[in-house]
């Protein structure tokens, strides 16, 4: 899932929950809404493709 942080970046988070600290994980910060859509793709791709 994609949030919009304060200062106008977004942050790419997992669904899943970090058992460790009971949030989910960042899976990076990006300065666009289109860059974080495809980094997004990049990891649903990984996730599918072993």
């Amino acid at each position: 899932m994609i949030k919009k942080l304060g200062d106008g970046s977004y942050r790419l988070m997992s669904k899943k929950i970090n058992p460790k600290t009971g949030k989910p994980r960042n899976l990076g910060t990006f300065s666009s809404l289109d860059a974080a859509k495809k980094h997004e793709r990049e990891v649903q791709f990984f996730k599918r493709s072993k």
